[in-house]
């Protein structure tokens, strides 16, 4: 097969060459002038359920202040009625979750407590939004203006001249379910709230958030509602509160509410801290704070529509995890109880199914110091809570998604370099988590077909199992969830080995195999097996069951720590190259990539994950998938499917595909946008493909990586000129299609020269990343 390489490159250079020949090649644009933050918009994914937030916030900050408009997750670009602006939103999640305390400007008397009654009307010619910034003209003639520091969200609302300007604060009313609330005024100046609630996809445990709001100058007058009932001059109450102003001459009145996980005191603290500035401050010094972490990358060329979606991406990936210690250190545990950090900052928000396949290598790359604090946050969680998270909100685990994403986080983390000195004890707490599960009595689920696992080798799917715990269970999904545990058990090995535990390290790469168990030669692809061993469901691998959103075809290339095994498995390189192209409907891509992309992969709305023969760019399980083709000797179809797929990505609203899963998606285009991918999640990696843009500027962290960043070129790439002719690394010819995390850690320059047709670069069987042993 290996010589036919040759001819199979002229014919597929001349099909690529005569279908993208006609294609506008991209703008070759100077640098950006001014702000890169003027690239940002926020509003993209606020519609067709790519649930993101246009709010105010600044990097990973606690305190994301948005408007919502009425959906499930927040704000809706197709609804025109904003119930209030609330102090916690996650960017892309897939169902309720925070909307905790919305504050909406009113005029007029105060005779609604349901935020859906008194919603204001507003239109998106009004509106506008920045990276800390957000703006809208309310109906009632107020305009409300939002800015953020880490801890404090700041509103700015300028009234039409009237003594009946309100404020409403309503703890009561929530995205996630609420559980209880109490409401005090405190003084002419400040409004405190206690809010419990519950939520996200299944009642989890409840948490608790605390805030504290000071207004610029006295209210004349003031009440509080207990459900619809209203008493004017009160208080304290259970629901909502109210505040007036006389805005007859002075028509402005701002606001600083601060929050904290921990306690009402700590609400205080975080305001002491943060808050006392004016709003235009405080909006100067988050646009500043944006500046500085997307200046981390410039890039040169790829028109400006290329550049205000990469850097809206940028943006968005580093939206979380969030703070979640107060400026005293504090904060709440897993255990409920309060802890102090010391010599780190203290994150929550684990959407880690999600991230540990992109956010998490884009964070270590560009925010290594925060993400060395994510990852010792996750410990802290795991010594305090009694085990390692899955899908973590606030102070409480949901048990979200299934498998065991929360190792290639923490592997992620140890290969990067960023847990020096804690190596043993995250290593300790793997194998803890790899070997068992938590007991009964921990919210935690774990690694929850662990015992069938470690026994026949496989999880099985026994769906409607009884399921003690809150959250989705992996026995329902069996198939995925032993391609997940395998995945894990690769880069644990890994680990295992480079800390001396070679008994470990031999035990975890066998395991690491385990994908095979559920593999059916009958069919060709890999099965859901039932506790008896036997292989069950429809065989059509369209239709299978035991795959948690997606198909046999989609989660068949999730094997990135033995591609060669999986290649072997479906009958070799010719076999695996039939079917790429199958799956990826290639011939059709050929002749018109972002047709394609958009009436052939993306199959149906955000949540479509069944039933799908075909790659699906809109959910996590494929995220990888476009990279195989550098494991089967034809590199240049992993471009040819990336540069689609990177079409799905506009500057509008819609211009996401499906959920962002807190920076998953961004991180996606990101990175493979810069041609640099994170190929086997959990280990040190990077997949090459050829850059959107003519020269890329990373700068990293020199504590972190000692070259202090790196450069890649690719002179005139285009959608015509887009395949590897050659590649230099540091000025030395470079054949891989690959490179190291020790590599990456000194590299200075990535140089590519490109052209219309495939080369024969990267197509040795040396040239592909290796399989984990």
């Amino acid at each position: 097969m290996r010589g036919t390489r040759r001819t199979r490159l002229c014919l597929a250079g001349v099909l690529t060459a005569s279908a993208l020949l006609t294609a506008p090649a991209a703008g070759a644009a100077e640098p950006t002038d001014g702000h890169l933050t003027d690239l940002v918009n926020p509003f993209i994914g606020t519609q067709n359920e790519g649930n993101t937030f246009p709010g105010a916030a600044v990097p990973f900050g606690m305190v994301q202040l948005s408007p919502d408009t009425g959906h499930s997750t927040g704000y809706d670009y197709a609804q025109n009625r904003i119930r209030g602006f609330s102090l916690v939103h996650l960017s892309g999640v897939g169902c309720r979750i925070g909307g905790d305390l919305p504050v909406l400007p009113t005029t007029g008397d105060v005779t609604q407590t349901d935020y859906a009654r008194y919603a204001a009307g507003f239109d998106h010619a009004d509106e506008e939004a920045s990276p800390g910034y957000y703006r809208v003209g309310l109906d009632s003639g107020v305009r409300a203006e939002l800015t953020a520091t880490a801890r404090t969200g700041v509103q700015r609302y300028t009234f039409p001249a009237t003594d009946k300007a309100n404020v409403l604060l309503n703890a009561a009313q929530a995205l996630h379910k609420p559980v209880s609330s109490e409401v005090e005024i405190l003084d002419d100046h400040t409004v405190r709230t206690k809010i419990t609630g519950h939520g996200f996809c299944r009642e989890t445990a409840p948490y608790t958030v605390y805030t504290v709001t000071r207004f610029s100058r006295p209210f004349t007058a003031y009440g509080t509602w207990n459900g619809t009932t209203i008493t004017p001059g009160a208080r304290t109450g259970a629901d909502g509160a109210y505040v007036r102003f006389d805005t007859t001459r002075d028509r402005t009145v701002e606001a600083t509410t601060a929050l904290s996980y921990v306690d009402a005191s700590g609400a205080e603290v975080n305001l002491r801290a943060e808050g006392g500035r004016s709003f235009d401050a405080v909006r100067r010094q988050a646009r500043d704070a944006w500046e500085r972490r997307l200046g981390g990358v410039r890039v040169q060329g790829g028109g400006a529509t290329l550049r205000r979606t990469f850097y809206s991406s940028l943006y968005r990936a580093f939206l979380a995890p969030n703070v979640g210690d107060d400026a005293d250190g504090r904060y709440t545990g897993w255990d409920r109880r309060i802890h102090r950090a010391k010599g780190f900052t203290y994150y929550q928000n684990w959407s880690l199914w999600d991230t540990y396949r992109t956010q998490a290598q884009l964070l270590a790359l560009l925010a290594p110091r925060e993400a060395r604090d994510m990852a010792l946050s996750v410990l802290k969680v795991d010594e305090e809570g009694g085990w390692l998270p899955k899908w973590g909100y606030g102070t409480v685990e949901t048990n979200i998604m299934t498998g065991d994403p929360v190792t290639p986080f923490l592997t992620t983390a140890y290969q990067m370099g960023l847990l020096k000195g804690h190596e043993e004890r995250t290593y300790r707490a793997l194998r803890r988590n790899a070997d068992g599960v938590p007991p009964a009595a921990n919210p935690g689920v774990g690694r929850e077909a662990n015992a069938e696992y470690l026994a026949d080798g496989f999880a099985p799917y026994a769906k409607g199992r009884p399921h003690a715990k809150v959250g989705d269970s992996d026995y329902d999904h069996g198939a995925s969830v032993t391609l997940e545990y395998a995945l894990s058990d690769a880069m644990l090995a890994q680990m295992a080995r480079d800390l001396g535990h070679g008994a470990d390290a031999a035990r975890y790469a066998t395991r690491a195999q385990n994908y095979r168990n559920i593999f059916d030669p009958s069919t060709g692809f890999f099965r859901a097996r039932d506790a008896s061993g036997a292989f069950t469901g429809d065989p059509d691998p369209a239709r299978g069951i035991g795959f948690h959103e997606g198909t046999a075809w989609q989660y068949q290339w999730l094997v990135p720590q033995d591609l060669p095994g999986v290649i072997s498995l479906i009958g070799g390189e010719r076999a695996t190259n039939t079917r790429l192209d199958s799956f990826f409907a290639y011939d059709r891509l050929l002749a018109d990539p972002e047709k394609t992309a958009r009436e052939v992969w993306v199959h149906g709305n955000a949540y479509a994950y069944y039933n799908a023969a075909v790659y699906n760019p809109m959910n996590e399980p494929d995220l990888i998938a476009p990279y195989t083709y550098l494991s089967t000797g034809q590199p240049w179809k992993t471009t040819d499917v990336v540069h689609a797929a990177l079409t799905l990505f506009t500057d509008g609203p819609s211009g996401m595909t499906g959920n962002d899963d807190l920076g998953t998606m961004s991180a996606w285009n990101v990175l493979s946008s810069i041609g640099l991918f994170p190929v086997q999640p959990g280990y040190g990696t990077w997949g090459l493909s050829t850059p959107v843009f003519d020269r890329v500027d990373v700068r990293v962290d020199r504590r972190y990586w000692p070259s202090g960043g790196f450069t890649v070129t690719a002179p005139g790439t285009s959608a015509r000129d887009r395949y590897v002719q050659t590649a230099r690394v540091d000025g030395s010819d470079y054949g891989r299609t690959y490179l190291t995390n020790g590599s990456l850690r000194t590299l200075r320059s990535l140089a590519f020269t490109v052209g219309p047709r495939p080369s024969e670069w990267g197509t040795s069987p040396k040239g592909a990343p290796p399989a984990l042993r």
